[in-house]
């Protein structure tokens, strides 16, 4: 399966990618910031969809939203 980013580029195990827009948290009052770094993301069974810690929390995040590093 390849996961790719908001540019197309290959995304692979323990990549560090960055967002490429403000996204608000479900069920919570924070916003993620354009530019935070995600780093050492995994990858998920959905093509669309990575794991990765944000601020010390694992979150997981649409392909759509963030830039390879």
């Amino acid at each position: 399966m390849e996961v790719k980013d908001s540019n197309g580029t290959l995304l692979a195990e323990g990549d560090s990618v960055k967002l490429i827009k403000d996204l608000k948290v479900r069920g919570s009052s924070t916003t993620l910031k354009r530019g935070t770094v995600v780093k050492n993301i995994r990858l998920t069974d959905d093509a669309e969809e990575i794991e990765g810690k944000v601020e010390k929390t694992v979150m997981v995040l649409k392909t759509m939203f963030v830039q390879k590093m």
